[in-house]
């Protein structure tokens, strides 16, 4: 079996209700993942519970390129 070849280290925060504050490598500031719009409905996510940021499916939606 070949050796591992990378491996995220990566830290996450729960904020407040779906918000999530990551701290991921090469970057310097976290990241904030929470929910908007439809998915936010989907989940019966009130507004007044966490303000709108990218889900972890648009990062990975944007990784894939789109």
């Amino acid at each position: 079996m070949s050796e591992v070849a990378y491996r995220s280290h990566v830290r996450l925060e729960r904020v407040k209700g779906p918000l999530r504050r990551a701290w991921l490598p090469a970057e310097s500031e976290p990241v904030l993942f929470g929910v908007h719009g439809a998915i936010a409905e989907h989940y019966k996510v009130p507004p007044d519970v966490a303000e709108a940021h990218a889900t972890t499916l648009d990062y990975i939606v944007a990784a894939a390129g789109g």
